[in-house]
């Protein structure tokens, strides 16, 4: 096994290095991207976990701390990268969604531009020194500091066969029972926009997964990731110890994010984790005085996986979303 080594970091067989990625000035901005190297004693897999995309996620990121310190580097396979922070300005700030430096969602601006905006930078280091360098990428999510959500996680069919089945077995091995089949990202390299997808565009395995609520750090959501990853290790043969997959998967292959077409005050009218009926109501928005501006119903029946329970709303924002559960299949953890 030789060092491993990104940007300046450098981590030697059977040892962990941390340090940061820079992100260059431009028109008077710039940012860090805190990382670490769990480097293993044997060759394998190279799994790079992603936190912080949106920076008022906690879960993930309180998750990958505890786990920098709780990986033996001297029990593992491969190399584990861990972004500790990938939206170091939307965290800081504590903004939901975009980042206060240019107002983007980094999870729309892969793979990112050298030259572009703060987010588009951001996601250009993390294209070229991250997940190039992986082999396979976990994007860590969570409910945002104004969503209301269930966990799951995205199986995403971009890409090809090969690489759409492995990425079906990440997901099954995280371990988190709901997962959303997901047919519609982006399919050109160059605008893959979502960080998972541009990892399944580039020939990796990917998935993204979604665990705690309205940026709470529950201790029970940060115990899912970090099963999670655990599950993963295993999976790719990276430990040998690990969680076993779920047994049983919730396949969710119709789903929809409901947007609003109103600026104003959101009152859900529904939990997260609530079956619905087509056409039942999900919400209502209202002006500032109160006056009803829009209803919000379910475009068909399903399961409310995430809802926004916080009053302020923004034309064209998402208020929730409804998934529909595939029938029982023949065995567990598969789809036709």
């Amino acid at each position: 096994m030789q060092p491993y080594t990104i940007g300046e970091v450098t981590a030697l067989p059977g040892s962990a290095a941390s340090g940061t990625l820079a992100v260059g000035i431009k028109a008077g901005d710039s940012t860090t991207i805190p990382f670490t190297i769990i480097h293993g004693t044997r060759p394998g897999p190279v799994l790079a976990l992603v936190a912080g995309t949106h920076g008022s996620e906690y879960v993930p990121i309180v998750a990958l701390q505890r786990l920098r310190a709780s990986i033996d580097p001297a029990t593992i396979s491969g190399t584990i990268i861990m972004v500790h922070v990938a939206n170091m300005a939307s965290f800081l700030a504590r903004t939901v969604y975009y980042s206060p430096g240019d107002g983007q969602n980094l999870n729309r601006v892969f793979p990112g531009k050298p030259d572009g905006t703060l987010s588009e930078r951001v996601a250009d280091v993390i294209t070229r020194e991250v997940i190039a360098r992986a082999t396979h990428v976990a994007d860590l999510h969570g409910g945002d500091g104004n969503e209301s959500l269930r966990p799951y996680s995205y199986w995403i069919t971009t890409g090809s066969e090969e690489i759409a089945e492995q990425s079906r077995g990440m997901a099954l091995a995280f371990g988190l029972e709901y997962i959303v089949v997901d047919h519609n990202r982006p399919t050109d390299p160059a605008r893959s926009s979502f960080l998972s997808n541009t990892a399944i565009l580039r020939g990796k395995p990917a998935i993204t997964t979604e665990t705690g609520d309205r940026s709470r750090v529950d201790e029970e959501m940060v115990g899912l990731v970090e099963r999670g990853v655990a599950g993963l290790l295993k999976h790719l043969g990276m430990c040998a110890e690990g969680p076993p997959p779920v047994a049983a998967a919730h396949w969710i292959d119709r789903e929809q994010v409901l947007r609003a077409d109103a600026t104003g005050l959101f009152y859900p009218a529904v939990v997260k984790g609530q079956t619905v009926e087509a056409g039942e109501l999900i919400g209502r928005i209202t002006d500032f005085h109160g006056q009803t501006l829009e209803s919000i119903s379910a475009p068909f029946s399903g399961e409310i996986l995430y809802v926004v329970d916080t009053p302020p709303i923004t034309k064209g924002e998402p208020v929730g979303m409804v998934g529909t559960i595939a029938p029982p299949l023949p065995y567990p953890g598969t789809i036709p």
